[in-house]
């Protein structure tokens, strides 16, 4: 399994690759997270400044706080435990945190009901996940801080080695292991409580009713695919942009998409992974909605973005 979910699909035919977490999504109303979550932290009771990684917390793009590693352990009782890993495919046993806790620290004089919130975690890479607030605050997730398998440091995690550190979101229950409900940023940055409408209004499908083909395909789409990546340059950044300057509808055949989706290993060696799982009427839904979006085309940069027909070429060439 990689940092790409199943259904985010047509990604793969530009065959995008992550590096690491999940970075700010050209949301509306939240500003882009650094390019390390490693911050200098000012000395205190005569000790000497350190570098230490930060966790930002933010609501509706305002900043609340961002505290470091040190403060975290500090306020919450690590634990150590085993589970099965969906990225290392093995069990791994981590020092972490419990995640509710984690959040009454990071939003503590905010009088909310964290259950009843909806959430974005974002990552350093640009890998971006959505997420009610009741998945969220489920028993048995967990802030992993240290990979407690290895001797110093985290094992490296995939093909291109990433250190999933310093914040690794990881879940300890039984029934917590897929990865398409149960999603693992790793290289965390920010958790932010924002509403999806209001962090992501370019990529809904406006005029269509939630029971359309297009519809359906937009909350699959919602769910597991804008984690890395955007539709009119919101969304994800580990993988490309599917529907400005032109729609991967435009200049994809649409049997050919289908097969891809499905199955990518018939085409190309790469991180999609085989989705053998979707079923044809989950096809028609995604590709539904892609068709809508291209008539439903923004450009944040205030550029002119080509109409559903017009001869565009897309910025990389990608032929499986």
């Amino acid at each position: 399994m990689t940092r790409l979910a199943p259904a985010a699909l047509v990604m793969a035919l530009l065959a995008c690759e992550p590096t690491g977490g999940a970075g700010t999504t050209g949301a509306a109303t939240a500003s882009a997270p650094s390019a390390t979550p490693s911050t200098t932290v000012a000395a205190s009771d005569g000790e000497r400044a350190t570098d230490q990684p930060q966790l930002r917390f933010s609501i509706e793009g305002r900043p609340i706080r961002s505290l470091p590693l040190g403060e975290l352990k500090a306020k919450v009782e690590p634990v150590r435990f085993t589970a099965f890993d969906g990225y290392y495919h093995k069990p791994k046993t981590f020092e972490a945190l419990e995640l509710r806790a984690v959040l009454a620290v990071g939003f503590a004089g905010q009088d909310l009901d964290f259950a009843q919130q909806h959430y974005v975690l974002r990552a350093t890479d640009g890998y971006t996940v959505p997420i009610d607030g009741k998945r969220l605050l489920e028993p048995g997730a967990y802030l992993a801080i240290d990979d407690l398998d290895t001797a110093d440091g985290w094992e490296p995690l995939g093909r291109k080695a990433v250190d999933p550190g310093p914040f690794y979101l990881v879940w300890r229950g039984d029934a917590q292991q897929e990865i398409e409900t149960y999603p693992r940023p790793y290289q965390l940055a920010e958790i932010a409580i924002e509403s999806f409408d209001r962090t992501f209004p370019r990529t809904v499908p406006t005029g269509l009713g939630d029971d359309t083909p297009a519809g359906r395909g937009f909350a699959l789409f919602r769910e597991q695919c804008i984690r890395c990546h955007a539709i009119n340059q919101q969304g994800g950044k580990v993988g490309p942009e599917l529907n400005v300057p032109q729609s991967v509808v435009e200049y994809r055949d649409e049997a050919l998409l289908r097969r891809y989706i499905r199955q990518p290993s018939q085409f190309r060696y790469g991180n999609m992974p085989d989705n053998p799982y979707l079923s044809d009427a989950d096809l028609d839904g995604l590709i539904a909605y892609f068709r809508a979006m291209s008539q439903r085309k923004q450009d944040p940069k205030g550029e002119a973005a080509p109409k559903s027909g017009d001869a565009v070429e897309p910025k990389e060439s990608a032929a499986p």
